[in-house]
């Protein structure tokens, strides 16, 4: 279902939504009924961003499956974004991090670490084979000299207690985010999909109090506490569940298609 176009600009949203454990279980595609309100909401003139801590490689064919077009993408926990449209991508903005840097700290914390370095639209470089279906997109074998001479939005370490190594990249400056024990995402210092998300509504020129952002995990705590409605998955952790205004239903609910009709009803 379609509803016709009646959000004018004033009174436009901007939606921003997590993909994996909200919009999707991870391997899988979204609902009919999360389709379905994404259909609703784009249909009232709401804008809807993808914002994830996938790959731009991973995140795109999401957007392309739910039929999106003009929309725009924040991938990699915020160090990249991009413009969706008729199934092609521009990326718009980019933020490197200190890959040289960040290894040799990561390193000397835990030294059997798998690292990837990513490659924006085409893949990885790793030191060593990540599980399969680890890393969104092909991994390319390559030695830690290729990791300092090619620029990368991101660098993940993946291991026993990787989680362990946050403290020390944290002292750093770098933005680093356990996503699990075993893995660490990190950034250039001061990145997150909130601060990609506020640049994405000053070009939309969507006002402050007319956004709204959904998510499950510990990246994106910053951006539901940057919206003015913070929905959190009924499944989140507690902490996340904490920092949101309201609390939606969980994946096997839907939650993420309630949040949305929510908003036109």
């Amino acid at each position: 279902m379609t509803l016709q176009t009646d959000a004018t600009p004033g009174t436009a949203r901007l939606i921003a939504s997590d993909i994996d454990g909200t919009l999707l279980r991870t391997g899988s595609t979204a609902s009919p009924a999360v389709r379905q309100a994404v259909n609703a909401v784009l249909g009232a003139g709401h804008r809807f961003v993808l914002a994830t801590g996938r790959s731009l490689i991973g995140a795109v064919p999401v957007g392309v499956d739910l039929g999106l077009d003009d929309v725009w993408i924040v991938a990699s926990n915020g160090a990249i974004t991009a413009h969706l449209l008729s199934h092609s991508y521009q990326i718009v903005e980019q933020h490197d991090v200190d890959a040289e840097l960040a290894m040799r700290v990561a390193l000397g914390q835990s030294p059997a670490l798998l690292i990837a370095a990513e490659i924006p639209g085409a893949g990885w470089r790793v030191n060593n084979p990540f599980p399969t279906g680890a890393l969104n997109g092909p991994q390319y074998a390559r030695p830690l000299s290729e990791f300092v001479a090619n620029a990368t939005p991101r660098i993940a370490f993946h291991g026993p207690d990787a989680h362990r190594i946050v403290p020390a990249l944290l002292a750093y400056g770098f933005t680093a985010i356990a996503t699990r024990l075993d893995w660490v995402d990190v950034t250039a210092p001061g990145i997150s999909k909130a601060t990609a998300l506020e640049k994405v509504r000053e070009t939309l020129g969507v006002a402050s109090h007319n956004t709204m952002a959904m998510g499950d995990g510990p990246n994106d705590v910053e951006m539901i506490q940057w919206a003015a409605d913070g929905v959190a998955m009924g499944h989140a952790d507690p902490f996340v569940i904490g920092v949101a205004d309201r609390r939606t239903g969980s994946l096997d609910e839907d939650g993420a298609a309630s949040a949305l009709w929510s908003l036109l009803s």
